[in-house]
C-alpha cells in the first residue's frame, strides 16, 4: 500500500460517477493501478504498481469480501472497524509480500481464530491477538486446501445446484435475452482425506466453467468428471455459465393487458403469471415489481391472491404473490387512474418478477452420482437443486 494520496484518484472517479455501479473497476495513475469491486456498498480497493492480470486482482478481492463475510458475519462498514486487527491479521495471511498467499477459509480460520464477543474482550484487556499458536496443518499437508486429521462423527457431503436465470421476454412473449449463471456449492464434513468424484448427466451444458483449486482439471478436460479432495466445510466447488446457444428454458410467463387511452384519465391493468418450461415443479416466493409512468396518480387493482401495494409517490407497484397454483393462476387486475388531459405514457411499463423454483436446475443440468475413494466409511450424501430468477423482466 503507498500514501494515502494515490487514493485521492479513486475519490474523483467516484464523485465523478453517477452511481457507485459506474465507477470504473480499473482506473489508471502515474504510477499506480487501482483494481475495485463494490460490494455491501463499499469499495474495496487494491493499489497496483506493475501489470497483473487485472480479473486476477479482482478474483482476489472478492476473496477478501467472502472472508470477511464468512469472519463476522455479515460485511459492513461498521463491522470492519469494529474488527479492524483481524482485517489485518487475515489480510496479512492472505497476501504476503504483495502475492496472494492463502485464500483458503478453512485455513485461514485455523491461522487467525474468528472473532467472538468473548475473545474480543480478552484481547482488549490483555493485548493479544487472534493468531493461532501453530502453523495450520493444511499448509504442511500436500493439498493445500485440506487440514490433515479432519474427524467427525457423521460423515456428510451436501452440494447445492443454485441457478440463477436472467432473461428479457418482450411483449408478445418471445425471448429477447436469457442465459443461466450457475454455482455448485459444497459443504463437505468428511474425516480423514476423502477423495471425490461427481460426474453429470450432461457435462456438455456447461459453458463457461470456473474451479475451485481442488478440482483437477485435467480430468474435467478428458472426461467431464469432477475429481478433487475437497476443503473441508464450505466451499464453492464450481460456477459456470449456460448461454443463449443452448435455447435457455423460460421458466414462467406473464399475460398483460396494460392500456392508456388518449384523453380518457383512466388506464386499464391486468396481469396473470403462470409456469411455463417448470418440470411439474412448483414456482413459488413469486414477486412482481412494476415502475409505472409518470402520470399514473393511483391504481385501484384487486389480486386473486397475495398482497399488492402502490405507491403513488415513486409510483412503484408490487404484488407479493406467493406460490403458482396451475389449476388457478394469480392475477392482478383493475385500473389506473391518470392526470386528467395529459397525453399517453411514451412507454408501457416493464414488469419485473422473483420467483424460486425448489428441485430444479433449469439448465437441465443433473448430478449422475458422486463417489468417494480413500476411505473405508460410508458417507451420507445429499444434492438439493434450485433456481431462482436473476434480472427477470416481461416487457408491455
Amino acid at each position: 500500500v503507498g500514501s494515502r494520496s494515490v487514493c485521492d484518484y479513486f475519490f474523483e472517479a467516484q464523485e465523478r460517477a453517477s452511481e457507485a455501479e459506474n465507477v470504473p473497476p480499473v482506473i489508471p495513475t502515474p504510477h499506480h493501478y487501482l483494481l475495485s469491486v463494490y460490494r455491501h456498498k463499499i469499495f474495496f480497493v487494491a493499489v497496483i504498481q506493475s501489470e497483473v492480470p487485472p480479473l486476477f486482482v479482482i478474483e482476489f478481492l472478492h476473496r477478501v469480501v467472502d472472508t470477511f463475510q464468512d469472519y463476522f458475519g455479515i460485511c459492513s462498514e461498521v463491522m470492519i472497524k469494529d474488527n479492524v486487527v483481524v482485517v489485518y491479521e487475515v489480510l496479512e495471511e492472505m497476501l504476503d509480500n504483495g502475492f496472494p498467499l492463502a485464500t483458503e477459509s478453512n485455513i485461514l480460520k485455523e491461522l487467525i481464530k474468528p472473532p467472538t464477543i468473548l475473545r474480543t474482550v480478552v484481547n482488549t484487556i490483555t493485548g493479544s491477538t487472534n493468531v493461532g499458536d501453530q502453523l495450520p496443518t493444511g499448509q504442511l499437508s500436500v493439498v493445500p486446501w485440506r487440514r490433515t486429521g479432519v474427524k467427525y462423527t457423521n460423515n456428510e457431503a451436501y452440494f447445492d445446484v443454485i441457478e440463477e436465470i436472467d432473461a428479457i421476454i418482450d411483449k408478445s412473449g418471445s425471448t429477447i435475452t436469457a442465459e443461466i449463471q450457475g454455482v455448485i456449492d459444497a459443504c463437505v464434513k468428511l474425516t480423514g482425506m476423502p477423495d471425490l468424484t461427481l460426474s453429470f448427466m450432461n457435462p456438455r451444458l456447461l459453458d463457461d466453467v470456473s474451479f475451485h483449486p481442488c478440482v483437477r482439471f485435467k480430468r474435467w478436460e478428458s472426461e467431464r468428471i469432477l475429481s478433487f479432495i475437497p476443503p473441508d466445510g464450505n466451499f464453492r466447488l464450481l460456477s459456470y455459465h449456460v448461454s443463449a446457444q443452448n435455447l435457455v428454458a423460460i421458466p414462467v410467463y406473464v399475460k398483460h393487458n396494460i392500456s392508456f387511452r388518449d384523453g380518457s384519465s383512466l388506464g386499464r391493468f391486468e396481469i396473470t403469471v403462470g409456469p411455463k418450461q417448470t418440470m411439474g415443479k412448483t414456482i413459488e416466493g413469486v414477486m412482481v415489481s412494476s415502475q409505472m409512468p409518470k402520470g399514473v396518480l393511483n391504481m385501484s387493482l384487486t389480486p386473486s391472491q397475495g398482497t399488492h401495494v402502490f405507491d403513488p409517490v415513486t409510483k412503484l407497484l408490487s404484488w407479493d404473490v406467493g406460490k403458482i397454483n396451475p389449476q388457478k393462476l394469480p392475477s392482478l387486475k383493475g385500473t389506473m387512474s391518470l392526470q386528467a388531459g395529459a397525453s399517453k405514457p411514451d412507454e408501457n411499463p416493464t414488469i419485473n418478477l422473483q420467483f424460486k423454483i425448489q428441485q430444479l436446475a433449469i439448465s437441465g443440468l443433473k448430478v449422475n452420482r458422486l463417489d468417494m475413494y480413500g476411505e473405508k466409511y460410508k458417507p451420507f450424501k445429499g444434492i438439493k437443486y434450485m433456481t431462482k430468477a436473476g434480472k427477470f423482466q416481461v416487457r408491455t
